[in-house]
C-alpha cells in the first residue's frame, strides 16, 4: 500500500511533464488501477510510462481526439472499490465495469462526468444507497445498470429528472419503498428492470406517458393494488413481467390493445376473474403464464388464436370446463401445464399429437383408457410427461421406450392395470419415474436396470410380486427407491449396495424375507430406509445408518432380532464388561494428591461453568425430545426428490410432498458428477452443530459447499422456510458468505453456499507451521472484514449467534467470509435451546447473557463473540485453553498481561515482533472493549468498524 501512495505521489509530480492531451486520461486511469487488485493480471498492460492508454486492455479512445471515451472491464475479476481516479476521464462515453467484485458505494460524483452515456455496475457487491444527486445532472446518460448488488434504500426521486434514459436496470438489490410517481416522466425509456426488490405499494398510473417502453419487469417484489389501467396505451411493449408480486382484482381490459406483445407474465399473483376472451387478440404472445393466481372460469376458446404461442401455463388456479379444441391450432406450442385446477372433461385430440416437449395436465380428472397408439402420437422429443391424479384406466403402452428424450414420466395416482412393459429400459434419459397408486401387476421388469439415468423410481401402492430384480443395481445414479405396499417377495438383493448414492428406500408393506445384507452398511447416504411389514428374518446388521435408524422403519417383521427390535439372536453372545474395582480408588488418589494445588477461577470462568451446565440440561432435553418425535412419528413413505435447475419441474404439483425443490439464486444447478454426488461421504469437508458440509462442483467449474441441515425436528415448514432462506439469499457482502441456493423436502434441506478452498480462520491460526502464520497486515485485514460482514448482518436484522473462528473463512486472496448466519431464523424452536449442543463448541465465544433467560439476546451477543476473536486474531491463541489442573480464559489473559505492561505476551509470538504497536495495542483494547460482560458496554459493529478504520494506517487507504 505505501507503494500505491508513492505512486500516487509520483503521478502527481509528473504530471506537469505529460502531454496536455493525456495528463488526465492515464493519470486517472494508473490512480483508479492503484486502488484496486488484480487476480488474474488483466490490467499489467497499464504502465504509469506510457504517453497514451489508447492500447491498454479495456481501453477505447477516440480516433481523432486521442482521448478515453470507453472503459470496459467486464469479467475482469478486479475487487477493491470505485475510485476517484476515473473522474479525470472528462470525455468518457462508457463505463462499463460488470461481473467483478467491486465493493463499497457509488459515487456520485461520477455524474460530473458530462459526456457519460453508458454506466453498467452489475454483478459487484456495491453497497449503499444509490446517490440522490447521482440523476440531477446526468447530462446525456442514455443507459444504466447497477443490477445484482447489495443496494438499499429507495429508487431515488431524482431519476425522473434524467430525461435521456432509454434503459434503467436495478433488479436484484435490496430496494424498498414505493417507486416514485415521477418514473413514467421518462418519455424517451424503453426497458426497466426493477424485479428482485423488496419494492412496494401500487404501480402507479400514469405509464401511458412511455410510448417507446418495449419491456418492463416488476417481478418478485411487494406490489400491491391493480395493475395500471393505462398500461395499454404503451403500444411498443413487448415484453410484460409483474409476476410474484401481491397484485390482485381483474385484468385490465388496455391489457389487450398490447398487439406486439410476446410473453405476459403474471403469474404468482391474487389475480381473479375468467380468463378474458380478448387474450386472444395478442396475436404476437409466445409466452403467456397466468398460473398461481385465482382465475375461474373456462379456458376461452380464444386461446387458439396465438399462433405463435410458446409456452402456457395456467396451472394453480380455479379454472374448470376442459381443454378448448381450439389450442390444437398453436403450433409452435412445447410447454403446456394446466395442472391443479378443476378441468374435468375428455382430453382433446391435439393434446398428444402437438410437438409439446413438457406437458402436465395433473389433476384433471380425466376417465379415458390409455393405448398403445397414444404412445406413438406423442412427439418423440418430449422430456416431460406429468397425467398424474386422474382415472385413467387400461395398460401402460406396451412400446413407451419410444419416447427415448424423456427425463419424467409421472402416471401416478390413476387407475391403471396390467404390467410394466419391459421397454421401460429403453428410457436412457429419464430420470423420474412414477408410476406409484395404481392397479399395475406382474414383476418389475429386470430391463428397468438399462435406465441408467433414473434418480427416483416410485412403483408403490400397485399389487406387485416377484422379486426386486438385482439389475437395478446398474441404475448408479438413484437416489430414491419407494416400491411400498406390493406383494413383492424373496429376499432384498445385495446388489442394492452398489447404489452408493442412495438417499431414500422403502420397502415396507411386502412379503420380503431372508436376512439382510450386511453391505446395506455401505450406503453412507441413507437418510431413510423402511423395511417394516415384511417377513425378514436373521440379525440386523451393524454400523452405519442402522445405528441409527428408527425402530418403527425395521417393525413387523417378526423373525428380526437385534437389540433395536427388542430380541435377542440365538447364536448371538453378548460381550463380558470388565470392570477395574481399583479404577476409583486410584482416581481419588489422584486427586487427592492434587487437591493441595490453588485453582483460581475467574469470573469469566464461573459463568461458562454455569452456561456448560444449563447447555448439558438442553443437550439431554433435545436428545430426550428427538427420541420422541423418532419413536411416535412413523415413515410409511418418505419423501423422495426430483432435482431439477433453478425451479421444481413445472409440470409436479409444487405442493406435492413427494417432489423436492431445488432452487438456486445464480446460475444453474448442473452439477459435475450429477445431483446424486451432492451427499456422498468422499464429499464431506466439515461438521458443524446445524450440519454437515460437503463440496460438490458445478458444471462451469465452480465450487459450492452443500450444508445438510440435521436438526429437522426444529425446522420451519416449506413455506416459512423458503421465506427465510429467500431472505438469506439476497444478504450479499464482500465479507459474507453468499448462500447460492436451497433444496427442500419435508425430511431433507439443504443449503447451497460458496465455496473457499483456503478454509477457515480457525485452520489458519492453529493448524498452520510457524512459518506460515499470518502476518500482521493479513491480520488486520481480517478483523476489519470481519467487522464489517458482521455490521452490515446488523444492519439487515440478521443476529449471528455463533461467531467463532471456524464460522470465518478465507478466500484466496485472504478476505474473510462471515458464515452460518441466520440459521437461527430457519430454525425458530431453537429460541428456547440457544444453548444446547449447536453453541456449545463456542462456550469460549458465548456472551455471558446466554446464560441467564431472563435477558434479551440482542446483536451485543455478536460483539462479544467477535471481541474474543479479535483476541484469538492477534494473540493466535484459542478463546479458552484447558489445562492440566486450570482453565485459562483468553480475554482474562490478555487483560492481565494489558494492565502489567506486557503487550508482547498479547501478540501472537509466532509474528517475532513484526507489528505496528500503534494499531496492535488499540487493537487489542478494543477487543477487550467489545468482550465487556456487561453487554450495554459494548459498541455497535459500526462503531467498531469505524473505529478500526481510524486505527488503520492512513496509507492503507487511498480512498
Amino acid at each position: 500500500m505505501l507503494f500505491k501512495l508513492c505512486l500516487l505521489v509520483s503521478a502527481s509530480v509528473l504530471v506537469q511533464s505529460l502531454d496536455p492531451m493525456f495528463n488526465d486520461d492515464v493519470l486517472g486511469l494508473i490512480v483508479f488501477k492503484a486502488g484496486l487488485r488484480d487476480p488474474y493480471s488483466n490490467l499489467k498492460s497499464w504502465s504509469e510510462e506510457d504517453d497514451t492508454p489508447c492500447y491498454w486492455v479495456g481501453v477505447t479512445c477516440d480516433p481523432i481526439s486521442h482521448r478515453v471515451t470507453k472503459l470496459i472491464l467486464d469479467g475482469f475479476s478486479l475487487s477493491g472499490h470505485i475510485g476517484r481516479g476515473l473522474l479525470r476521464l472528462q470525455y468518457l462515453q462508457v463505463l462499463s465495469l460488470s461481473r467483478n467484485n467491486f465493493t463499497g458505494t457509488i459515487k456520485s460524483g461520477l455524474v460530473k462526468l458530462g459526456g457519460l452515456q453508458v454506466v453498467d455496475l452489475s454483478d459487484n457487491n456495491l453497497s449503499g444507497t444509490i446517490p440522490a444527486d447521482f440523476f440531477q445532472q446526468c447530462g446525456s446518460l442514455r443507459s444504466v445498470s447497477f443490477a445484482r448488488n447489495n443496494l438499499t434504500g429507495q429508487v431515488p426521486d431524482s431519476l425522473s429528472s434524467c430525461l435521456t434514459l432509454l434503459s434503467v436496470n436495478f433488479s436484484s438489490n435490496q430496494l424498498s419503498g414505493e417507486l416514485p410517481s415521477g418514473l413514467w416522466l421518462l418519455r424517451e425509456l424503453q426497458y426497466i428492470d426493477l424485479s428482485d426488490n423488496f419494492l412496494e405499494g401500487a404501480v402507479p398510473e400514469g405509464i401511458a406517458n412511455l410510448n417507446d417502453l418495449r419491456a418492463i419487469y416488476l417481478r418478485k417484489n411487494r406490489f400491491s393494488g391493480q395493475l395500471p389501467s393505462d398500461i395499454g396505451a404503451c403500444l411498443s411493449l413487448k415484453q410484460v413481467d409483474f409476476s410474484h408480486n401481491s397484485l390482485s382484482g381483474g385484468l385490465s381490459e388496455s391489457l389487450q390493445n398490447l398487439k406486439g406483445c410476446g410473453s405476459l407474465r403474471l403469474e404468482g399473483n391474487s389475480f381473479t376473474g375468467e380468463v378474458p376472451g380478448w387474450i386472444g387478440e395478442l396475436r404476437n404472445l409466445e409466452i403467456l403464464d397466468f398460473s398461481s393466481n385465482r382465475f375461474f372460469g373456462r379456458i376461452p376458446n380464444s386461446v387458439g388464436n396465438l399462433y405463435l404461442l410458446k409456452e402456457l401455463n395456467l396451472s394453480i388456479n380455479q379454472l374448470n370446463g376442459g381443454l378448448p379444441e381450439s389450442i390444437g391450432n398453436c403450433l409452435n406450442l412445447i410447454s403446456i401445464d394446466v395442472s391443479q385446477n378443476c378441468l374435468s372433461g375428455h382430453l382433446p385430440s391435439w393434446v398428444f399429437k402437438m410437438g409439446v416437449r413438457s406437458e402436465s395436465i395433473s389433476g384433471y380428472k380425466l376417465s379415458e383408457s390409455i393405448k398403445n397408439p397414444f404412445v406413438t402420437s406423442l412427439e418423440k422429443s418430449l422430456q416431460i410427461l406429468d397425467l398424474s391424479s386422474n382415472a385413467f384406466s387400461g395398460e401402460i403402452p406396451y412400446n413407451v421406450g419410444v419416447l427415448s428424450s424423456l427425463l419424467l414420466l409421472d402416471i401416478s395416482k390413476n387407475q391403471l392395470s396390467g404390467s410394466i412393459p419391459s421397454s421401460v429400459g429403453e428410457l436412457e434419459a429419464m430420470q423420474v419415474l412414477d408410476l406409484s397408486d395404481n392397479m399395475l401387476n406382474g414383476i418389475i421388469p429386470s430391463e428397468i436396470g438399462a435406465a441408467a439415468s433414473l434418480l427416483e423410481l416410485r412403483l408403490e401402492k400397485n399389487v406387485l410380486t416377484g422379486n426386486i430384480p438385482a439389475e437395478i443395481k446398474n441404475c448408479s445414479s438413484l437416489t430414491s427407491l419407494i416400491l411400498s405396499d406390493n406383494n413383492l417377495s424373496g429376499p432384498i438383493p445385495a446388489a442394492i449396495a452398489n447404489l452408493r448414492n442412495l438417499q431414500f428406500v422403502d420397502l415396507s408393506f411386502n412379503t420380503l424375507s431372508g436376512s439382510l445384507p450386511k453391505e446395506l452398511t455401505d450406503l453412507s447416504n441413507l437418510q431413510c430406509f423402511n423395511i417394516s411389514h415384511n417377513s425378514l428374518q436373521g440379525e440386523l446388521p451393524l454400523g452405519g445408518f442402522f445405528n441409527t435408524i428408527s425402530p418403527s422403519s425395521v417393525s413387523d417383521n417378526p423373525s428380526l432380532c437385534g437389540s433395536l427390535v427388542n430380541r435377542s439372536c440365538p447364536s448371538s453372545h453378548p460381550k463380558p464388561i470388565f470392570l477395574d474395582p481399583n479404577s476409583h480408588n486410584s482416581s481419588n488418589t489422584s486427586s487427592l494428591s492434587q487437591h493441595h494445588r490453588k485453582i483460581v477461577l475467574s469470573i469469566s470462568v464461573l459463568i461458562a461453568i454455569g452456561a456448560a451446565s444449563f447447555i448439558a440440561v438442553g443437550v439431554i432435553a433435545v436428545t430426550l425430545l428427538n427420541i420422541h418425535v423418532r419413536r411416535s412419528s412413523g415413515s410409511h413413505s418418505p419423501a423422495a426428490i426430483t432435482l431439477s435447475g433453478g425451479e421444481d419441474f413445472s409440470c409436479s404439483p409444487s405442493n406435492d410432498p413427494k417432489y423436492g425443490k431445488l432452487v438456486m439464486f445464480s446460475g444453474d444447478a448442473d452439477f459435475v458428477a450429477g445431483t446424486n454426488a451432492l451427499l456422498n461421504k468422499d464429499s464431506e469437508i466439515g461438521r458443524g452443530g446445524f450440519g454437515v458440509v460437503y463440496r460438490t462442483t458445478l458444471r462451469d467449474g465452480r465450487s459450492v459447499a452443500i450444508k445438510k441441515l440435521t436438526v429437522l425436528s426444529f425446522v420451519r415448514s416449506q413455506e416459512e422456510f423458503e421465506r427465510e432462506v429467500n431472505k438469506l439469499g439476497k444478504v450479499r457482502h464482500n465479507n459474507l458468505v453468499a448462500l447460492e441456493g436451497y433444496y427442500w423436502t419435508p425430511s431433507l434441506q439443504l443449503l447451497i453456499y460458496e465455496y473457499f478452498s483456503s478454509g477457515s480462520l480457525y485452520k489458519h491460526l492453529h493448524d498452520v507451521p510457524n512459518t506460515n502464520c499470518l502476518s500482521w497486515r493479513q491480520r488486520f485485514n481480517v478483523i476489519l472484514g470481519t467487522a464489517k460482514g458482521l455490521a452490515y448482518l446488523h444492519h439487515m436484522n440478521f443476529i449471528h449467534y455463533n461467531l467463532k473462528s471456524t464460522n470465518v473463512l478465507i478466500d484466496d486472496f485472504g478476505e474473510p467470509k462471515v458464515g452460518d448466519f441466520g440459521l437461527a431464523t430457519l430454525l425458530p424452536m431453537l429460541d428456547h435451546c440457544i444453548l444446547s449442543r449447536k453453541i456449545q463448541s463456542a462456550l469460549g465465544y458465548m456472551a455471558p447473557e446466554f446464560a441467564c433467560k431472563t435477558v434479551k439476546i440482542t446483536e451485543k451477543c455478536d460483539v462479544y463473540g467477535f471481541g474474543v476473536l479479535v483476541l484469538e486474531v492477534v494473540t493466535g491463541k484459542r478463546p479458552v485453553e484447558y489445562m492440566e489442573d486450570d482453565i485459562v480464559v483468553l480475554c482474562d489473559l490478555v487483560r492481565g498481561a494489558l494492565e502489567d505492561g506486557r503487550v508482547e505476551e498479547c501478540v501472537d509470538h509466532r509474528l517475532r515482533g513484526n507489528f505496528p504497536a500503534d494499531e496492535a495495542i488499540p487493537v487489542i483494547k478494543l477487543g477487550l472493549i467489545c468482550a465487556s460482560q456487561v453487554p450495554s458496554n459494548r459498541p455497535d459493529m459500526e462503531e467498531v468498524v469505524n473505529i478500526l478504520e481510524l486505527i488503520q494506517c492512513p496509507a492503507e487507504d487511498l480512498e
